[in-house]
């Protein structure tokens, strides 16, 4: 196994001499196998061992049994290890956030701590986790089943920046084998058992039906795929750089006509890569804002779309230029006018106030305003996991009591802010939520009367938010405006 593992590092160039490499191990079966073999590997490739474990703060007393377990195996095995402690359940509802959104924050956090106390100018620092085969096709069918573009059927990958995946040639029945030869201790997560997660109902289900029924090698075969797609991946990356530097003007993109004649793979990747230069971030932009941009090309002079954070794409005489909204503002170009379009801080389309307008949620249906697109579906809660992302919401249903609307804020607009119904003004949400005053007239808001519902793109009032007692939900999503509609 040690053989086989070496060849996968060298192949992959994972580690060099005088590295740096920090394990992540929670003291399951898969972290042991890895943490295992990099001990038995450590001499021959001369690097440094470090153990990094993290105790969320979830399951009690099995996550201190887990973190004992780790401690004494590392002074058993002369591996320095440390531990990193956070009460994820505490910052899930300070962050807004899913538990499991904030679990990955933490650990990033946790291994960025771990690297700057330990770093040294002669060596690079490599974060090794302990993925395996099935885990890359689970990650696969769960993204492919979502929607997602070549990107997301390669997200694990041996080698992604100082993340390295040693094992991830290994199925899990070998890992078994190694094991059980070794008689390495191992311990198991009780949460991996659950039907919670939609990953666990892939693993415990699915992915088994394929092995079992299809073929036999189904994980393999969805490595070997997953590999060929990275290597496409990063050639039609490095070629979309290649357009995109054409069309870059100081902080915004402008695409004329000669952009528009690549090929439109190429218009999709670039656009993607200029859009998380301007938005400083990947998440929670998709598939659907960047068709959004191309069909703006086909639309008349003075068409705009806006976009998630604080981005907007415009049709002018010559092409579709794409920027953020304060970028604009420091160009001079908020309050001027343009032949079809007129935008004053948000609060003016087409020479029309929007901010006395409402758009009504079609329930269930899609919405088209000048706001944004929005999509609302229904569906009885039997204890489903929420996978809520920044511009997807659910909430109680049965809680609303009139049909929610589209709008911008107004005087007397507030939100319920905690479970015990306390009350505070919008405009205070704001400023707290760290929203500069430029862009608060043009959020979008959902809301009922004055009370408003979501903050898109922000908060969410906690008034409707699930419960085991909801029976009812409503999802809630936006993906982008038109606000020449």
């Amino acid at each position: 196994m040690e053989r086989e593992i070496l060849a996968y590092i060298k192949q992959n160039r994972m580690i060099g001499k005088n590295d740096v490499v920090l394990a992540g191990v929670s003291g399951g079966s898969d972290s042991m196998a890895m943490l295992r073999i990099l001990k038995e590997l450590q001499g021959k490739l001369d690097f440094t061992l470090r153990v990094v474990h993290i105790h969320h703060g979830i399951r009690g007393k099995e996550a201190d049994r887990d973190q004992s377990f780790v401690e004494n195996i590392c002074r058993k095995w002369q591996i320095p290890c440390t531990v990193y402690c956070y009460d994820v359940p505490g910052l899930s509802r300070e962050w807004k956030l899913g538990e499991e959104e904030t679990g990955r924050i933490v650990r990033k956090e946790a291994f960025q701590r771990e690297a700057a106390v330990c770093g040294r100018k002669d060596s690079e620092i490599k974060i090794a986790l302990a993925h395996n085969q099935e885990d890359l096709a689970e990650t696969m069918l769960h993204n492919l089943c979502r929607g997602t573009g070549l990107r997301g059927l390669c997200t694990m990958r041996p080698v992604d920046g100082e993340i390295i995946r040693p094992i991830l040639c290994l199925n899990r029945d070998k890992i078994a084998e190694y094991l059980k030869e070794k008689k390495i201790s191992h311990i198991q997560d009780s949460t991996n058992l659950s039907d919670e997660y939609t990953r666990n109902r892939i693993r415990h289900h699915i992915l088994p039906i394929l092995e079992q029924q299809v073929n036999g090698k189904a994980a393999a075969h969805m490595a070997e795929t997953a590999a060929r797609i990275s290597q496409a991946e990063e050639y039609l990356t490095q070629q979309s750089c290649l357009v995109l530097g054409e069309f870059q003007k100081g902080k915004e993109y402008y695409f004329t006509e000669k952009f528009f004649m690549e090929p439109q793979i190429i218009q999709v990747y670039a656009l993607q890569q200029a859009m998380e230069q301007l938005a400083g971030r990947r998440k929670d932009l998709a598939a659907v804002h960047y068709e959004k941009v191309l069909e703006l090309y086909e639309m008349q002079t003075g068409r705009r779309i806006s976009l998630p954070y604080h981005m907007e794409a415009r049709r002018d005489y010559e092409g579709v230029r794409l920027c953020r909204y304060g970028e604009e503002k420091s160009a001079g170009m908020i309050g001027e006018k343009h032949k079809g379009s007129d935008i004053q801080n948000g609060k003016t389309v087409c020479g029309k106030n929007i901010s006395d307008r409402e758009w009504k949620i079609r329930i269930p249906g899609t919405v088209t305003s000048p706001l944004g697109i929005f999509s609302a579906e229904i569906f009885l809660y039997e204890g489903q996991k929420i996978e809520e992302k920044k511009y997807t919401k659910w909430m109680d249903y049965d809680k609303i009591e009139k049909n929610p609307y589209i709008r911008t804020r107004r005087t007397g607009d507030y939100m319920v802010i905690n479970a015990q119904g306390n009350t505070k003004k919008l405009n205070r949400c704001m400023i707290d939520e760290k929203i500069p005053s430029e862009y608060r007239d043009s959020i979008p808001l959902i809301a009922c009367g004055k009370e408003i519902l979501w903050m898109v793109g922000s908060r969410m009032n906690e008034r409707y938010k699930i419960n085991p007692q909801t029976r009812k939900v409503l999802v809630l999503n936006y993906q982008g405006g038109n606000e020449n509609e």
